[in-house]
């Protein structure tokens, strides 16, 4: 039986959904656990590392550049098992946010991150506005939305990009569905912490017709105004803008609107 004080918890007996690839649940969990609501893991996709020649070789030329990015802690951890990453004196690392960061720590590389974590961040920064004639480093995965090294690229930089690992989507078990089913019977205490274009698209295929309606009636906080665009073509109205993908931002934001 709940303690009398949980029933203070910002989102108490509410259900969260987790987007997140296979296995990758652990810190939104315990994000929710911490204001009062329980997860269903989802996981539209699964992360698959390469370990391959051209990934070694793909990999080895972009560690050698003047500016090295890393665009997700699957890129780090993808690195470390192909690779031991090591900066020489005077090379530059980024990290497209605080997650990446903690895991090239983890790794031996102090790297730097943008306030704003996303792609558009790291665009942003003035360390990379006059890089024409660099060599840039991109340790990424396959697919996403391509608008790294395109636009540094654009910018006069020589892009070396290294897909070190790749998201599979897979079907959602049929014992996902069955515990969403139940749980959209009140969509209204039901939250979709949303960090992936990607992963929405795979699990708004997969959805049955009987949870369409339901579904998007639940309330979204999206990691960035883009992806919140997104949620409201996908039909979704109760939505919440976060100020960063992190577990505990989203979840910030979707207490502050919906708690």
């Amino acid at each position: 039986m709940p303690r009398a004080a949980d029933q203070t918890l910002p989102l108490q007996d509410w259900c969260v959904l987790s987007l997140r690839a296979r296995g990758r649940h652990a810190g939104l969990r315990a994000a929710s656990a911490r204001l009062g609501a329980r997860t269903l893991a989802l996981s539209p996709l699964i992360i698959e590392m390469h370990d391959d020649d051209a990934t070694r070789d793909a990999l080895r030329q972009a560690l050698r550049a003047d500016i090295v990015l890393f665009t997700s802690p699957n890129a780090a951890a993808a690195a470390a098992a192909l690779r031991a990453p090591a900066l020489r004196r005077g090379q530059i690392a980024w990290a497209v946010g605080s997650g990446t960061r903690r895991a090239l720590r983890a790794h031996g590389i102090d790297a730097r991150a943008p306030t704003r974590m996303d792609s558009e961040g790291l665009l942003a920064l003035p360390q990379l506005a006059d890089i024409a004639g660099r060599r840039v480093g991109l340790i990424t995965g396959a697919g996403g939305r391509n608008l790294l090294a395109p636009a540094l690229r654009k910018r006069g930089a020589e892009v070396f990009r290294a897909d070190v690992y790749a998201r599979r989507p897979v079907p959602l078990p049929p014992t996902a569905l069955g515990k969403l089913g139940d749980a959209l019977a009140d969509p209204q205490r039901v939250l979709l912490p949303l960090s992936s274009g990607e992963a929405l698209h795979h699990v708004l295929a997969e959805l049955p017709g009987a949870l369409r309606r339901p579904f998007a009636r639940i309330a979204v906080a999206a990691a960035s105004e883009r992806l919140a665009q997104a949620a409201r073509e996908a039909g979704f109205r109760r939505i919440a803008v976060a100020c960063d993908a992190r577990p505990a931002s989203l979840l910030r934001a979707a207490s502050d609107a919906f708690g």
